[in-house]
């Protein structure tokens, strides 16, 4: 059976455990593998080894960059954008596969089955909580800044139903080291693109998150695990803009 036209691109850091997972879900699917690795101290390069030969080197110094740096050197028109704690679903595979085809779409969006341990959270605004993954990479760029870089694109999206499934955080520690590190590229973007934020917004966000995610997004309905996640989302409001103020002031200092 011939592979489908497609360049998966995987970007990696130290991922030495989710690494063989996330290839072995699309080997033998996607007649392209790229994998493009920030200095892996870890065995990552070696295990993704088994998968492709296409593993290039590059630091991130920013994620708009570095995302379209990588995906520049896909082969393909089309690119499904992993990232290496993803899995693409059988059913995700078999969607993609029928609807490219014939379709009139140059992006797609895909939901996330988002888990932290082995609890898949369904509510808060984390599933189906689509991202544009697929895409022509013609047609597609990312802003090029350090953080939740917006997408540019060049014509129409289209919606696909199947899931990428993501074990980003296998516990809370693990999902506060990336809220730590998140909320200090959101503090450096804000200065950077020279956004004001100003206390009282910064705490009227930080109230408002909790209701927000909680009540309006139905986390009550993920119990224990809802909670957390809505009182995370108030804490990346005020965490940043600590951070932001910390830069502010000492901006201030030093001129």
């Amino acid at each position: 059976m011939a592979k489908l036209p497609l360049t998966v691109v995987v970007l990696t850091k130290n991922e030495e455990n989710n690494i063989e997972e996330c290839l072995g879900s699309v080997y033998g699917w996607a007649d392209e593998l790229i994998v493009v690795d920030d200095e892996s101290s870890d065995r990552t390069v070696e295990l993704a080894k088994k998968f492709t030969d296409k593993i290039l080197h590059r630091k991130m110094d920013n994620e708009g960059i570095h995302r379209n740096w990588a995906y520049a050197k896909a082969k393909n028109e089309w690119v499904l954008s992993l990232d290496a704690d993803e899995i693409a679903s059988e059913e995700l595979k078999k969607e993609i596969s029928e609807t490219l085809s014939d379709t009139k779409f140059h992006a797609f969006s895909i939901p996330l089955r988002n888990y932290i341990g082995n609890y898949w959270v369904q509510h808060g605004g984390w599933y189906p909580a689509g991202k544009l993954r697929l895409f022509i990479k013609s047609r597609f760029k990312y802003e090029e800044v350090e953080v939740h870089p917006r997408v540019f694109l060049d014509g129409e999206t289209g919606h696909l139903t199947k899931d990428i499934i993501h074990k980003g955080y296998p516990d809370f520690e693990h999902f506060l080291a990336s809220l730590n590190r998140q909320t200090t590229l959101e503090a450096r973007k804000w200065v950077q693109t020279g956004r004001t934020m100003s206390t009282g917004r910064a705490i009227w966000r930080t109230l408002d998150r909790f209701p927000r995610h909680f009540i309006g997004k139905k986390g009550y309905k993920d119990g224990f695990i809802g909670f957390m996640i809505a009182f995370f989302a108030s804490l990346y409001q005020i965490m940043s803009y600590a951070k932001y103020w910390e830069l502010k002031h000492n901006q201030k200092k030093q001129s």
